[in-house]
């Protein structure tokens, strides 16, 4: 299989690249964090400018028509720095869901606000009482005329606190973990009824609590059919997810080699031992058996056949979240205390790989999935 990038997407990996050089150095970081959403307006609108809150999004709705694959690198260069932005949110979760189950009239309306930044999507499924279970909804909607009113909460929802549109997930018949009777609906983020307690996650990026009490939401789809494109706006996420891993994985790594090449210990550079040559060369492999998965969840993202889709995500899930957890923590080691501080990246980075392994689903979740599928 050929895994060469095409002069196209070697252009996008090298803007993204001078873009986040750019404007993201850790102190930067530090300074967007304090900004009124968390992240940097400056960067988002320049991220507008380079087409890239259009890149997987139809050209018939103002986009540029990319893939996974491209939203791949985009993620890769976003994990690299630890950017901040609702990316993830909005371009990924919210704009796959959109594209799944809208009308034409609500995908020509909200894919093209989005791929201009005119307008910022949350995608608001789970629930404190699921854990990972996608078909554990408590949240509910009654249909009043031609609109719906939502009545429930929703747990952490990626940027969901600064979103002008929520996708949000309520069942319309059914019980509580019945597969089929969900539906998604779009809320205004400034709906009467609503409440978003914002906040930062361990990880630096921001969450919201959501708290509906007869909030008005228009129907996004199908009625009852909503779980399907729950599960596969998902999983898109939990590729592009595994691309950032990567890119933080790949930072890390040469972070801590340079870090051996300059430390002095008994008058000589601690790369000389030969144990952190050792554990530098195991980093490596673990990065790349991460880099391997993170391939593979990218071209399953528009798998069609669902059950294989599902399978290998899981695969991805486990392969990238241990390889993330090994290499990060190996960096935190070879650091020694400076590595546990604030003050210094990686502990950063390894803060957002164990964010990424507790998002829908953990190693344990995923592995006991796929015991299942090979039982």
């Amino acid at each position: 299989m050929d895994f060469e990038l095409s002069e196209d997407q070697r252009l996008l990996k090298d803007s993204i690249s001078r873009l986040l050089s750019d404007t993201y150095g850790f102190a930067a970081r530090r300074g967007y964090q304090q900004e009124a959403n968390g992240w940097s307006k400056k960067t988002w609108d320049q991220y507008a400018e380079l087409g890239l809150l259009g890149l997987p999004i139809a050209e018939e709705y103002g986009g540029f028509g990319g893939g996974p694959v491209d939203v791949m690198l985009v993620m890769e260069e976003i994990g690299r720095v630890l950017a901040l932005e609702p990316y993830l949110a909005s371009v990924v979760l919210g704009a796959t869901a959109v594209k799944l189950a809208g009308s034409e009239s609500q995908k020509s309306m909200l894919l093209s606000a989005v791929a201009v930044g005119q307008t910022k999507l949350a995608f608001a499924h789970g629930e404190q009482q699921a854990r990972y279970d996608l078909n554990d909804v408590l949240t509910t909607a009654k249909r009043d005329g031609s609109t719906w009113l939502l009545d429930g909460t929703k747990s952490v929802v990626l940027h969901g606190d600064c979103a002008d549109k929520l996708v949000i997930s309520a069942r319309t018949a059914g019980s509580r973990h019945d597969t089929g009777g969900v539906s998604l609906f779009l809320v205004d983020g400034s709906a009467k009824g609503l409440t978003r307690r914002g906040y930062a996650m361990r990880d630096g990026t921001r969450a919201a609590e959501l708290a509906l009490a007869g909030v008005r939401g228009e129907l996004l789809g199908t009625a009852d059919a909503g779980l399907p494109i729950v599960e596969h706006a998902t999983q898109a996420g939990i590729a592009a997810m595994a691309a950032e891993v990567v890119g933080a994985m790949e930072a890390v790594h040469a972070m801590t080699l340079d870090y051996m090449r300059t430390r002095q210990q008994f008058g000589r550079a601690i790369g000389e031992n030969q144990v952190m040559q050792h554990k530098a060369a195991d980093m490596l492999i673990a990065m790349e058996q991460g880099r391997s998965m993170a391939m593979l969840a990218s071209m399953m993202v528009d798998e069609p056949d669902a059950d294989e889709r599902r399978y290998n995500m899981s695969l991805a899930k486990v392969g990238v979240g241990q390889a993330g957890r090994a290499v990060t923590q190996a960096a935190v080691q070879m650091h020694g205390g400076i590595g546990m501080t604030e003050e210094y990246a990686v502990g950063h980075y390894f803060r957002r790989v164990m964010t990424f392994e507790h998002l829908w689903g953990d190693c344990a979740y995923h592995l006991a999935a796929l015991a299942e599928e090979v039982a």
